[in-house]
């Protein structure tokens, strides 16, 4: 599999990663396990998870599974710290929650260091510079290798990693995750513009819009997918609608053309945008994930790539287009 480099750094990560989301929950230990040898046995080595994943379950799956099954040394791990489970905060960006939860990552994996640790979402109740000096402690203490931010808009993105790039000593932002797929366009309103400029590599979450990409619900909801699953139903819902089944037929209608499947279109879409890293895909069993692998041989002609983008394009006026072309 192809490697990029996150951002302006010398991390190499592969350009499509493993998510774990589902690990220890949905996923069990024999189903994560196939998807672990499959994914590195085709070059992968980007795996994502993060401490809240299935309670913490997820990294604790991953660690022993790095432990027999596939070299440490091999995969870029990374893991997020930030979210909690409490219904009056949800995120919790001081420096010493974070720094605990770190600890408690690695203890969950089994290793000494992750490659990359990133900040699970903006925290409003605790000053940025406060946030971002758990970054600069983790990796001087080597807990961490790069660092990076997830979920944060575009002017937060932009404030850290103008903060991280301000002082010498501290340490450049790497990448920043969060949702984008030929569903869900909104960080190419200003998290991408800032990313790009900053030299912020991009991880998309959710590349296949959360499932919907893949067709399999244009016409019914299958009994074994998220869409029927209590607990994720109303994550898959918002994309059922009348907009998301207009784009939804345009990459069946592409794929049908290509001879390949609808996945694949909608895959290959967003891994090759201007500022991507590494899609994340979060299969839940190692035929899903096959079939997002299969993929790497998949470039789109440049007529599909621009009708898909007409189809979908979201709508960014002003202020984010230059005001002389309004």
């Amino acid at each position: 599999m192809e490697q990029r480099h996150l951002g302006r750094t010398g991390l190499r990560v592969s350009r499509i990663g493993l998510g774990t989301l589902t690990w220890g929950r949905d996923t069990d230990e024999h189903d994560a396990a196939d998807m672990l040898k499959t994914f590195w046995e085709a070059g992968g080595t980007l795996v994502d998870t993060a401490d809240v994943y299935g309670d913490g379950e997820a990294e604790y799956l991953l660690g022993r599974l790095m432990d027999g099954l596939v070299p440490r040394r091999d995969l870029v791990i990374s893991t997020k710290a930030g979210s909690v489970a409490d219904p009056d905060r949800r995120v919790d960006g001081s420096r010493g929650h974070l720094l605990a939860a770190l600890d408690a990552s690695l203890a969950r994996l089994g290793t000494d260091h992750v490659d990359l640790w990133q900040i699970h979402a903006y925290d409003r109740g605790t000053p940025l510079e406060e946030t971002l000096q758990a970054l600069d402690v983790a990796v001087s203490s080597g807990r961490a290798r790069y660092v990076g931010v997830a979920n944060f808009c575009g002017w937060q993105l932009a404030k850290a990693a103008t903060w991280q790039l301000g002082a010498p000593g501290r340490t450049r932002l790497a990448g920043t995750q969060l949702e984008y797929s030929l569903l869900q366009r909104g960080a190419e309103r200003e998290v991408l513009p800032a990313a790009l400029d900053l030299g912020v590599g991009l991880l998309p979450s959710s590349p296949l819009g959360r499932g919907v990409l893949t067709g399999k619900y244009r016409h019914t909801t299958p009994a074994d997918s998220r869409g029927a699953s209590e607990h994720l139903a109303p994550f898959v819902e918002p994309y059922l609608d009348d907009t998301a089944s207009h784009i939804v037929d345009a990459v069946t209608t592409a794929a049908d053309g290509l001879a390949v499947t609808p996945l694949q279109v909608a895959l290959a879409w967003v891994r090759d945008r201007p500022g991507v890293a590494a899609p994340v895909v979060g299969a839940r069993h190692a035929q899903q994930l096959t079939a997002a692998l299969s993929v790497e041989t998949l470039s789109l002609p440049d007529e599909i790539c621009r009708a898909l983008d007409d189809v979908s394009a979201p709508v960014h006026r002003y202020p984010d287009h230059d005001w002389s072309t309004l």
